[in-house]
């Protein structure tokens, strides 16, 4: 008998409960994970609670999926302890969360040679809580002009924080009146002035997890559970290899690998606008159809990552990055190129993929059944509940059902075709 090693995937969460119920679920049904050197290897699950800790303690979990850490102090703490002394593999890093504040995030894809809009940083409009602020800015704040910055970056613009936040703070800026009015409402958060992308084809959102992404129509002015549209030919191919490339290039340069990266789409030009979230939604009353990807790839990545033995990088290193950047001899295309050399590269892209297909090629099927099963059904039925009042209830029980029902035909075709191919 192979000898088995027992790994522990902790969730540390905040208010969701669906995904985390679908992904315990489906890790209870992996069963036994056997890699090629012939040692077996069993996974679970724990959520994990808060409470004091001692910094020698040695934590029972190989890696953790982080869906707190972003706002709440005590656990970040304890992932970064677990990450510098117990080498615990964390998705994502607490030690990247600055570069997640949108800010960072715009100066390396500027710099890598992408398409961001013209983007303005601006003054606070009120004065930040600190007994320094009055001295300081008497002494060193230069006065400015908000409408001629505003002139130069053009109309129609946007003024959101510089931090980003699930669209906290964000206006639509289409003249001065407007401009003054936002930015007077903005009191202590720090704005930027982004250059609207007027007359926009296609509004594209990327999921990706670990190497895997899934590049989704979005449309924002819908409420919820209507925004991604289930549309498989949207982009062009090239397009949409290019959205691809921009959302992984942005995961491997920061270290994140849970993210999603939102993109606008105007004469075959691709402008990345919003690509740094802590906390990517992956709700099955948002992502309904594209659910059961999450699931499965967050299932795969973790699994590889723990069972491998996957050493986390939490620093970021700009040097390939920039090196490609700077390079005159090579045109964007030839930086895309790469830069998706470079992203394969950290996130061992063909020895994941031969990992799935040797230890856990059985999880398309697997996730399929459970999809369509009494478990999932009624998980969803009680997510619906949990977020509707009850005389909407049997709407979104029809709503997100058929879309999920339309996954259940496609993928089973998918999976036929493959198997007779």
């Amino acid at each position: 008998m192979a000898a088995q090693t027992d790994h522990l995937i902790g969730l540390l969460l905040g208010a969701e409960d669906d995904w985390p119920t679908a992904f315990e679920a489906l890790a209870r049904r992996l069963g036994v994970i056997r890699t090629p050197d012939g040692l077996d290897h069993r996974v679970s699950t724990e959520r994990m609670s808060i409470e004091p800790f001692n910094l020698r303690d040695r934590p029972r979990q190989d890696l953790v999926i982080d869906r707190l850490a972003h706002w709440y102090y005590h656990p970040r703490e304890w992932l970064k302890k677990a990450s510098l002394m117990d080498d615990v593999y964390l998705l994502n890093s607490p030690f990247t969360f600055q570069s997640m504040e949108k800010h960072s995030a715009y100066c390396a894809l500027m710099r890598l040679g992408m398409h961001v809009p013209d983007t303005v940083l601006v003054p606070y409009k009120n004065p930040v809580d600190n007994a320094r602020w009055a001295y300081t800015s008497s002494r060193y704040n230069r006065g400015f002009d908000l409408d001629a910055i505003a002139d130069q970056v053009g109309y129609p613009m946007f003024m959101k924080p510089f931090d980003g936040g699930a669209w906290r703070g964000v206006s639509m800026i289409k003249d001065r009146e407007a401009l003054h009015r936002a930015y007077d409402e903005s009191g202590e958060m720090l704005m930027h002035l982004q250059k609207a992308v007027d007359g926009f084809e296609v509004f594209a959102r990327a999921l990706t997890i670990g190497p895997e992404t899934m590049v989704m129509k979005f449309q924002p002015d819908e409420p919820m559970h209507n925004r991604y549209a289930v549309d498989h030919g949207f982009l062009a191919e090239e397009t949409g290899r290019e959205t691809i490339t921009i959302a992984q290039t942005v995961n491997a340069f920061f270290r994140w690998e849970f993210n999603s990266c939102e993109m606008l789409v105007k004469d075959g030009v691709v402008y990345p606008i919003d690509y740094a979230n802590a906390c990517p939604d992956v709700a099955v009353t948002s992502l309904h159809y594209y659910f059961p990807f999450a699931m499965k790839a967050l299932l795969r990545w973790s699994v590889f990552c723990a069972v491998t033995g996957r050493k986390a990088r939490t620093q970021v290193d700009t040097g390939p990055w920039f090196d490609v950047a700077d390079d005159p001899e090579l045109d964007y295309q030839g930086k895309l190129a790469a830069y998706q050399g470079l992203s394969d590269e950290y996130f061992d892209t063909d020895r994941y993929a031969e990992f799935c297909s040797t230890s856990l090629p059985h999880v398309d099927e697997m996730v399929h059944e459970w999809i369509g099963s009494d478990e999932f059904r009624t998980m969803l039925q009680t997510t619906i509940h949990q977020t509707y009042p009850p005389h909407e209830w049997e709407k979104f029980e029809g709503h997100f059902g058929g879309l999920l029902g339309m996954w259940l035909s496609d993928e089973q075709h998918r999976l036929s075709s493959s198997a007779h191919a």
